[in-house]
């Protein structure tokens, strides 16, 4: 496979809700939707993080800057020419692995020409991934409200629509009273867990633990991204699961907190780890230590959705994941709307590639910026 161009669109869609974290709010998404033209066929993909580095060092406009300065033309100049080098998806991670960082740029153009290179094959993505289910069960991430009645009445809409697990965003002030009101109207049989985005210390660490008594499947990245340590320190102190989002970025740095006694669950964003083949190999090492493991979100479009029910349809996946119905987040997709069955569950795209294309006149609709590299 060789690539002949790769063309950028930044979109905006806005969101039928603030989506309020710890961290920031946001009332619209903005991200990139990648196109890898090849001789082979073209592949979709989505650059999807936020406009400011609040949730990790990556933000649009510096994987923007990366992609068309660098890596677009690093792997254009690397299967272009009398001595075109034959792409495959993982020689194409091979050939961005040696630049740090950015791994939402990197995780986007593997997606895309993983997504070139399977439809040409005539096969999902689910199936060269190693999938094994027709559907998956989902959950659904729910932001910080203004008040407790306000939370319970979203919390409901949400059960009433068949979501299986409830994930509650949390902060200082906003936590276990939060928590414990859910817990008490929701009973002790549906999933709950709380998501903090970093917003503690181990200082916390009695406060954190009164969460041990509303019976949560877990918590989510409590403390810092860049310390094991303390969450391994923190783990000895509360009962509570401790799963680790932001702090995983590589099999490398998943193996070292599952040894440390970190986390005893992980949550997988391909996005954050640099892409679909590394997400792979995370699921793989929890498999071998016996982590459960389950697929996060980044308020994707339908692209990036597809090719998350794709990963998450791997046998290690076993807890539902963030990924969400179409309208958990917006009234009209780039994509086919994606919904839950009767069953609370959504099913893995079989279409050759991701499984979906886009609308191209809703695409051109929301598309505010265009660029190529060729």
């Amino acid at each position: 496979m060789k690539i002949e161009a790769i063309h950028l669109r930044r979109i905006t869609l806005p969101l039928v809700m603030p989506f309020r974290t710890s961290q920031h709010v946001e009332t619209e998404r903005t991200l990139v939707v990648v196109e890898v033209v090849t001789d082979i066929g073209t592949g979709w993909a989505e650059c999807s993080t936020d406009d400011v580095p609040v949730y990790w060092a990556d933000y649009l406009e510096a994987e923007i800057d990366v992609i068309t300065r660098i890596f677009a033309p690093a792997l254009i100049a690397r299967t272009g020419g009398a001595a075109a080098a034959h792409l495959t998806p993982a020689s194409a991670a091979e050939i961005l692995a040696p630049y740090k960082g950015h791994r939402t740029a990197k995780s986007a153009l593997e997606a895309a020409v993983l997504d070139a290179w399977t439809r040409a094959a005539g096969i999902s993505l689910a199936d060269h991934l190693g999938g094994v289910r027709p559907t998956v069960p989902t959950g659904v991430s729910v932001a910080i409200k203004d008040s407790i009645a306000e939370l319970l009445e979203t919390v409901d809409g949400y059960l009433a629509a068949g979501y299986g697990r409830i994930k509650l965003k949390i902060e200082p002030g906003r936590d276990v009273a939060v928590a414990r009101a859910v817990r008490e109207h929701i009973g002790p049989d549906v999933m709950l867990q709380v998501d903090a985005n970093a917003a503690y210390s181990l200082g916390d660490a009695a406060h954190l633990a009164k969460l041990d008594e509303l019976d949560l499947v877990l918590i989510e990245q409590p403390l810092a991204w860049d310390d094991h340590h303390q969450h391994a320190e923190l783990a000895r102190l509360i009962r509570t699961p401790i799963c680790l989002d932001e702090s995983i970025t590589s099999a490398r740095s998943a193996a070292a907190a599952i040894s440390l006694g970190a986390c005893r669950i992980i949550n997988i964003k391909p996005a954050r780890v640099g892409g679909y083949l590394e997400a792979r190999r995370i699921h793989d090492v929890a498999q071998a230590f016996g982590v459960p493991v389950w697929c996060g979100g980044m308020l994707e479009s339908g692209l990036g959705r597809a090719a998350n029910l794709a990963l998450a349809s791997l046998p290690g996946f076993t807890l539902p994941g963030d990924i969400s119905a179409t309208s958990r987040y917006y009234e009209r997709d780039i994509t086919r709307p994606f919904e839950l069955d009767a069953d609370g569950r959504m099913a893995v795209p079989t279409g050759p590639g991701i499984g979906v294309d886009p609308d191209l006149e809703v695409l051109n609709e929301v598309t505010t910026w265009r660029a190529s590299v060729s």
